[in-house]
């Protein structure tokens, strides 16, 4: 969800998938500076663009959307192609900060547990979707790509509602666009960023990001298994309709 990096600290280092999440954690993340660059940047910048998971923008037309499940939307399906299509390069983006070092990263840390994709899905098609990192109660969101209408759209939406569902405190955009201000992102100063992070994040890294103890950390399957009392009365378990989005995203937007 990046479109520049201010704030660069000029550094490169191996991109070890532990060294991201104790990057993350303070607050610090990898850019590159091209989708052939050899190494990536560490930035930190002095403003942060978060969306509330409370105050999300749903228009109308994007309800009316989501609730007549225009695309089928899925988690964790296809994070591999969602990274990719991240990446490719697109008429109105012609090249990207995801190298082949950060996407081998992220798709570790998807092994492990930690990074996390939505797709949307115009038939067979993919169409669109997101992917970030999970730890503690903050969600980064990475990337996010559209190939049709609305499709980043409705991935946001599905994010937020499944952030929501599972205990989540933090959505963490890095930069802010009009795309994401529309969504209800806004931005905020690093000094109270870090200490929403800090918050998110207390008693998940201690002795080390793998140490994650479930009590501490967010569900992101939360929203499947219809375990959350914000979920609409008489959600079952299962993968959840548009029209469970819906209402779970009305209740505060």
């Amino acid at each position: 969800m990046r479109s520049g990096p201010p704030d660069v600290s000029a550094a490169f280092a191996p991109l070890d998938p532990q060294l991201v999440l104790g990057a993350y954690a303070i607050g610090v993340f990898p850019m590159a500076d091209a989708r052939d660059a050899d190494g990536v940047y560490w930035v930190e910048p002095k403003y942060r663009a978060i969306l509330p998971l409370d105050g999300f923008h749903l228009s109308h037309s994007l309800r009316k959307t989501i609730a007549a499940d225009r695309f089928r939307v899925t988690a964790n399906a296809a994070f591999e192609q969602v990274i990719a299509l991240c990446a490719e390069a697109a008429e109105d983006r012609p090249d990207t900060w995801i190298n082949p070092q950060i996407e081998r990263a992220s798709i570790e840390l998807h092994r492990l547990g930690f990074a996390h994709s939505i797709e949307v899905w115009d038939g067979e098609r993919l169409a669109g979707g997101l992917y970030g990192i999970a730890l503690g109660r903050a969600f980064f969101g990475e990337s996010m790509v559209s190939r049709a209408r609305d499709a980043s759209k409705v991935a946001m939406a599905w994010l937020v509602a499944r952030l929501r569902a599972g205990g989540f405190s933090l959505l963490d955009c890095q930069f802010m666009t009009d795309h994401l201000a529309s969504l209800g992102a806004v931005e905020i100063p690093r000094s109270t960023y870090v200490g929403l992070l800090s918050a998110a994040v207390e008693g998940v890294v201690g002795a080390g990001a793998s140490t994650a103890g479930a009590a501490s950390a967010g569900d992101f399957f939360a929203l499947d298994r219809g375990l959350s009392s914000s979920l609409p009365t008489g959600t079952e378990s299962g993968p959840p309709t548009g029209k469970v989005i819906a209402q779970l995203l009305v209740q505060t937007s």
